[in-house]
């Protein structure tokens, strides 16, 4: 309507001035509603043409978007395994910080697995205690029959002297004897020996392996069941919280609540555009947004960055070919921009709706030398009808309460 208006003043209202007073035509007379559009058709036509040309141009160059809001994310609060509450720690609107403890599951089981875990510890470490007496009496073992063997071998060397040197001290038959026994006490030393390094081995390998399978069942038991305590992950506020004592959770089927994170310093807000408008909408061009949450107040807005692609032409594999006719809605594509001054939406909630206006900036290619008069003439324009568009925020913005308050019944 607005820009109706103003191509009828350089139009419809020349045709007018024309007919009254150079050819004497009068409303009411010769002008009448029968006739308005013979009398007055130039203008009129004018008017059309000029009224489409001006609005084509002003929403092409300076697109605007009624799909404008800052998304933020929620965690559902969930156990990673099915319990019954025991006890609760918290409740709904409360801040909570990382780590902080929400409610408690039934934590039996874990724990007697705990003390399991730490019996068998013990129990190992008592081995080892074990292990280190026998090695005590294996070496003991060791030494005495090395000893008998030592003795044995002296007593055979002694008497295999006397033999060699022909005495009938000592017989053949004992010397015989004597190198049985030294190979009898030989196996007894190797005997020794081996259950000596057998007692070491169990020391020193199995019994460590034993205890830091042990250990580690330990601290595996600790961690389930420090899982039985559900702890925030972020800091954030709680909602949604209606937990009671004797309540069983479920990870996939009931949901304890929702975390819903602090809200960042930098407060990103995501509008969806046009396709039309995809060559308009770059990084660095200036816009302005308006709010509900947010009446009467416009803030200006920098795009700093436009989604490479658009969400209607994603696809995911499946067993059934893709029909392109069921992409049928052609989608918009995302733009995200970002307050000038983070201080005027502090207030807005999130996931406020919002509209937005992009003002397409000419000045870099007007400062150009080599930029025809026609061109010239052009950017101008595109520049100075984003008045217009810039007018009708404000006009949404003034009528966006009273259309809300008023006029929807709500």
């Amino acid at each position: 309507m607005f820009e109706l208006l103003l191509c009828s003043i350089f139009t419809v209202l020349p045709d007018y001035l024309f007919r009254r007073y150079r050819q004497g035509k009068r409303i009411g007379k010769e002008i009448t509603l029968f006739s308005v559009w013979y009398e007055l058709r130039y203008g009129i036509v004018g008017c059309a043409i000029l009224t489409i040309s001006l609005i084509t141009l002003i929403f092409y160059f300076h697109p605007s978007s009624h799909n404008v809001a800052s998304f933020f994310r929620t965690l559902t609060i969930l156990p990673e395994k099915n319990g019954r509450v025991v006890e609760i720690y918290t409740g709904n609107d409360a801040l909570v910080k990382s780590g902080d403890p929400l409610f408690r599951l039934d934590d039996r089981a874990e724990t007697e697995a705990v003390e399991m875990a730490r019996q068998e510890i013990e129990q190992i470490r008592a081995q080892m205690a074990v292990a280190e007496a026998d090695l005590a009496v294996a070496a003991g073992n060791l030494e005495e029959a090395q000893g008998a063997y030592a003795q044995v071998r002296d007593e055979l060397n002694v008497k295999a002297d006397l033999l060699s040197r022909g005495t009938n001290a000592v017989s053949r038959r004992e010397v015989e004897k004597l190198e049985v026994a030294l190979t009898t006490r030989q196996g007894g030393v190797n005997a020794a020996m081996a259950n000596m390094t057998a007692v070491q081995t169990r020391l020193d390998t199995l019994l460590p392996a034993q205890l830091a399978s042990a250990e580690a069942a330990l601290r595996s038991a600790e961690v389930a069941l420090s899982k039985t305590v559900v702890r925030a992950g972020v800091d954030g506020e709680i909602q949604q919280f209606a937990l009671q004592v004797g309540d069983i959770v479920n990870p996939l089927l009931r949901p304890a609540g929702i975390l819903i994170p602090e809200k960042p310093k930098d407060v990103v807000f995501q509008a969806g555009f046009q396709q039309v408008s995809a060559q308009v909408v770059k990084a660095g061009v200036i816009a302005e947004m308006t709010c509900a949450s947010l009446p009467f107040e416009v803030v200006p807005m920098l795009v700093t960055s436009v989604q490479p692609v658009i969400a209607a032409g994603q696809f995911r594999p499946t067993d059934r070919l893709l029909d392109i006719s069921e992409r049928s809605k052609p989608g918009t594509f995302l733009a995200k921009m970002i307050p000038l001054y983070p201080e005027q939406v502090k207030n807005v909630p999130w996931g406020s709706q919002c509209i937005a206006n992009a003002y397409t900036n000419t000045h870099d290619q007007l400062e150009n030398p080599d930029v025809g008069a026609g061109e010239w003439l052009f950017l101008h324009m595109v520049q100075t009808v984003g008045i217009v568009h810039a007018l009708l925020l404000r006009v949404q913005a003034l009528l966006w309460p009273i259309q809300t308050l008023v006029f929807s019944g709500h």
